[in-house]
């Protein structure tokens, strides 16, 4: 029989992946949130009080009396009915109902976890991080609410961009404190030796395009030039003027910033061929699979990306671009990880 011991550290090590799991979830279901402009539907916080969904007519007038009252409605739904407004609702209703589950999910057990004293502390350590990121999380999905209800027809594209990061970092960190746990290893995701650089680099250039990635999802920019290999007519957009520094950091621009998320995914792919020769050159065979494994997602999510856009921004194939976003993600940490000692 398995040791009482035993038994707490395999339940730290299946809960960490249901947790993985739900997470990786909550950015799908946020991600179709954002692509049926559902997320300005609730326009409250109601922490406790949105529980429950509304249960009667009255309840639905009410939340749909107070959607009328921003932008959005008046300037882009204002054509909206009943019917059509509780399937924008149930998506935003469905998101914060998730967001509140994987909340208490991952504090309840924490706390059984870290008084059961048999999980390594600094195993716990990184827990109390990503729970304090989660708990970030939840703020910040307010506060970007509230960019939209004032005076804009959508949330802002920064704040939106937090939002993903900070999702992205939760799941990163609980996917590396599983590869610890699953090949019983202590690694430091912070180890600054030479040889590393290359793959943290990588990983670096892939959130810095997921941050990109959410300024062209926030701002509708895939709505702009639904054309590849060119930008219209040309490579660069003949909209677009640059004067200065601030012209190159306009990210308010919708041609500029889907150029960079463009060019960016070009400069991945050449540096991750880069890697490849290097790995295969340099005959370092404990990456060969892992490798092989980032050129294939990296490759899909292209695809992915080019067909979204030249499919006028079909919602299937930009939910599976933004899921291919994640498991490419893991790719390039699972490659760090086999390289550090």
């Amino acid at each position: 029989m398995l040791s009482k011991e035993k038994k707490i550290n395999n339940l730290f090590y299946y809960w960490l992946i249901t947790s993985l799991a739900l997470v990786f979830s909550i950015i799908i279901v946020g991600g179709l949130t954002r692509l049926t402009n559902s997320g300005l539907s609730i326009i409250e916080w109601e922490l406790f009080s949105g529980i429950f969904p509304p249960m009667n007519n009255n309840s639905w007038s009410l939340y749909f009396e107070k959607y009328k009252t921003i932008p959005q409605y008046k300037l882009v739904n204002f054509n909206m009915n009943l019917n059509e407004f509780k399937i924008i609702f149930l998506w935003e209703y469905f998101h914060r109902l998730l967001a509140r589950f994987i909340g208490l999910f991952f504090l309840i057990p924490l706390i059984f976890f870290y008084f059961s004293k048999n999980i390594k502390k600094e195993y716990l350590n990184i827990c109390l991080l990503i729970l304090s990121l989660i708990l970030f999380q939840g703020i910040i999905g307010w506060y970007m609410v509230k960019s939209g209800i004032i005076h804009n027809v959508t949330v802002s594209h920064y704040r939106l961009s937090i939002h993903l990061i900070t999702a992205i970092f939760i799941i990163s960190i609980i996917f590396w404190l599983l590869l610890n746990i699953y090949k019983k290893k202590n690694k430091s995701f912070f180890n600054f030796k030479k040889v590393y650089l290359p793959y943290q680099i990588l990983i670096m250039i892939i959130f810095l395009q997921i941050i990109i990635g959410a300024f062209v999802s926030g701002l509708d920019a895939g709505m702009v030039y639904q054309t590849w290999p060119l930008m219209g007519s040309s490579f660069y957009p003949n909209d677009l003027l640059i004067n200065g520094l601030s012209d190159v950091l306009n990210f308010n621009s919708h041609s500029l910033v889907q150029f960079y998320h463009r060019n960016l995914a070009y400069l991945i792919i050449f540096y991750v061929l880069y890697l490849t020769l290097k790995i295969y050159k340099n005959k370092i065979k404990i990456l060969y699979k892992s490798i092989n494994i980032l050129l294939f997602v990296l490759i899909s999510q292209i695809c992915l990306g080019i067909f979204t856009l030249t499919s006028g921004l079909n919602i299937f194939l930009a939910s599976a671009h933004q899921i291919t976003s994640v498991l490419l993600v893991f790719s390039a940490i699972n490659l760090y990880y086999l390289i550090t000692k």
